[in-house]
């Protein structure tokens, strides 16, 4: 589940348990930008994906034009562009409330490495 049922707003992630010890995390969790796709493009990139990188294979299963598929493309690449614009908005003012000492330096650069998908 992506999105809210009641508003469709997009869900925060606040918690976390591991599968082997159950161990749960509980705090601000950021998503990488490909978690955040709204669900046509997260399915699009997951099709890309999967043809690796083959358009006419892409187009085929999806059953569009070639220029379709493009204008599609075009729309996650916008999207991936925004949700990176906004990340580097967010890094900013992690970064102002480490100056301003409402949050530490560590869970800021957590938050900084979630946001870029790196673990």
């Amino acid at each position: 589940m992506r999105n809210c049922i009641n508003c469709s707003t997009g869900l925060q992630v606040t918690r976390t348990r591991c599968g082997g010890c159950g161990l749960s995390y509980e705090g601000d969790f950021a998503l990488p930008r490909l978690a955040r796709l709204d669900t046509a493009n997260y399915q699009l990139a997951e099709r890309i994906i999967l043809a690796a990188g083959n358009l006419k294979q892409v187009a085929e299963a999806l059953e569009v034009s070639y220029p379709t598929l493009r204008k599609r493309i075009d729309g996650l690449i916008t999207e991936l562009g925004r949700l990176e614009t906004e990340d580097q908005a967010r890094g900013a003012a992690l970064l102002d409330d480490v100056e301003a000492g409402r949050r530490s330096a560590e869970e800021a650069a957590r938050l900084v490495k979630e946001m870029n998908g790196v673990i």
